[in-house]
């Protein structure tokens, strides 16, 4: 089964494509065109080109990292993007904003395939699944390292503060990532705005930050393969795809709960090739197509015919395609108010600047 590149290789495969991947280049008005943004590392090269190839149409497509990022990135205005894919609060804040656009789900028929299940989480962002196309989906956990953390412990959050792993943890580099950790740790939801709350979970982040190897997003799993670190917050797909290359490796939903994350499509207010955006999502939705993607980014798909192919270690694996009773100990990241949201990351930079 064919994996993820290391950064350097996945670096090489992006720059031998014959796509416009990060530079947005392209006439913009060619009804042939389509104008793509989305995480790093998350579709597999050769499904752009099958597309290209069975459609005729351009896809230009551009990545980032954090959703954050990619906020930035779409409110500049620079480019028009016909299709973005995203976290599930920040779907529900550009919704929120006015700036996403109906889908008519008559023109993806193949979104069929997708379980209703990951429609009804969806609920929580997109209350009446008008806007929004489950991708992939997945728990926040902690990945360790057996040979090096004592495993009575990695049930709970708390063992990410303990001494004895001083210089060995690794923390998400992600605002809500981060916070939802030291929020859950207080019995608090990973969604408050109360600002004693936040201010407590701030607290805690600053007193563990001695401890602390590194903040990292797609780069943890690499460290833990290498075994630079004993134990590192990630996300399930990370956490799947690392215990393939090190059996040392495993994977830990703490008991305080966690955060059950939906990524998502949506059209935003900026589409000039809303037909080409809806062939897209129906060749996604395509089960050799969905397969190529679950194989290159190793995340619980809802596709369920895709799913119902994986070889049955793949289908029963808990870190992968997270139990019932895991889920319902979790809950989905809900969009901020602005105030909120700038009081957060004003919290943050001051957890990522103290000394």
């Amino acid at each position: 089964m064919k994996k993820r590149f290391f950064p350097f290789l996945a670096l090489a495969a992006i720059l031998a494509l014959p796509f416009c991947a990060l530079s947005g280049c392209g006439a913009k008005d060619s009804p042939n065109t389509l104008t793509v943004l989305n995480y790093g590392k998350y579709m597999e090269p050769e499904v752009l080109e099958m597309f290209e190839e069975e459609t005729g149409i351009k896809v230009e497509y551009e990545e980032y990292v954090t959703p954050e990022n990619m906020y930035t990135k779409y409110r500049a205005g620079a480019i028009d993007y016909d299709l973005i894919c995203t976290s599930d609060y920040m779907v529900g804040k550009l919704i929120q904003e006015g700036q996403v656009l109906e889908m008519d789900f008559t023109k993806i028929p193949l979104s069929e395939n997708l379980d209703p299940a990951y429609f009804e989480f969806s609920q929580s962002f997109d209350p009446e699944n008008k806007y929004a196309m489950p991708y992939f989906f997945g728990t926040v956990g902690i990945l360790y390292n057996k040979q090096m953390v004592d495993e009575s412990k990695v049930d709970s959050w708390n063992i990410l503060w303990d001494e004895d792993y001083s210089g060995q943890i690794i923390m998400a580099d992600s605002v809500r990532d981060s916070f939802m950790v030291a929020e859950k740790i207080l019995g608090y939801s990973l969604n408050t705005t109360d600002e004693k709350e936040l201010k407590e979970a701030q607290d805690l982040l600053i007193q563990q930050k001695p401890l602390v190897y590194s903040y990292l997003v797609d780069e943890a799993q690499d460290e833990m393969i290498a075994e630079n670190a004993a134990m590192a917050v990630v996300y399930s797909g990370e956490a799947g795809y690392a215990l393939e290359f090190n059996e040392n490796l495993a994977f830990s939903v703490p008991k305080e709960g966690s955060n059950m994350w939906i990524d998502s499509w949506f059209i935003p207010k900026t589409a000039k090739h809303i037909e080409n955006a809806e062939k897209f999502l129906n060749f996604l939705c395509r089960e050799d197509v969905s397969m190529l993607n679950f194989d290159y980014v190793y995340y619980a798909t809802p596709n369920v015919k895709t799913k119902a192919s994986l070889d049955p270690e793949i289908q029963e694996s808990a870190t992968i395609f997270p139990p019932t009773e895991i889920l319902e100990n979790c809950e989905v990241l809900k969009p901020l108010d602005d105030v909120s949201n700038t009081n957060l990351s004003i919290l943050w930079k001051e957890v990522k600047s103290a000394d």
